[in-house]
């Protein structure tokens, strides 16, 4: 689906999550509601840097950009939007958003360490062979949330933790490790 129809089904789920699994649950929708609001806030905010910016800008063959997601993912409340602000004047860059949940199931080519982690960007050139594989968070927000696990946090401080990270990084980590990637 395009990033217009992600933001249309967004929308559809929090109109009626009892339509759509597993968004009757409490629990998810009130996550879901955040990452809507968190969503928007950089999709309002967030500019990419001038590095970022001349990158983007100087690819001139066809790559597809296809993003692994749901809208319950607190990960991708932050990179999806940011991913779509890189990308999004470039004609030379289809940008895709395929559901984690819905067939065809293509996280299963891309599992984390045996697990369905999201985000998950995939970075395919013109014949369709994968260039860049990326996500589910940037590395030393994985680090962080790799460690705190280890020690035993609970989820929410956990969450909390991670939410942080994201507003004091701005997009900032998520460039750089593309930016590496790509050149």
């Amino acid at each position: 689906m395009t990033f217009q129809e992600y933001l249309d089904y967004f929308e559809q789920i929090l109109a009626s999550p009892e339509d759509y699994d597993p968004y009757g649950d409490e629990e998810y929708l009130n996550y879901t509601k955040l990452n809507w609001s968190r969503m928007n806030r950089w999709l309002k905010r967030f500019e990419p840097n001038d590095i970022t910016k001349t990158l983007i800008a100087s690819m001139t063959e066809p790559q597809h950009w296809i993003v692994i997601t749901e809208p319950w993912c607190g990960d991708a409340a932050h990179s999806l939007a940011q991913l779509y602000q890189m990308v999004k004047n470039n004609p030379n860059i289809d940008f895709e958003i395929q559901l984690r949940d819905k067939e065809p199931l293509l996280i299963e080519d891309y599992l984390t360490n045996g697990s369905k982690s999201i985000p998950k960007l995939i970075i395919r050139n013109d014949v369709g062979h994968d260039k860049v594989i990326w996500g589910p968070r940037p590395q030393p927000l994985q680090d962080l949330y790799t460690q705190m696990k280890k020690e035993g946090k609970p989820f929410a401080e956990i969450n909390e933790a991670m939410q942080k990270w994201y507003n004091e990084d701005k997009g900032e980590e998520l460039q750089k490790e593309l930016l590496t990637q790509l050149s």
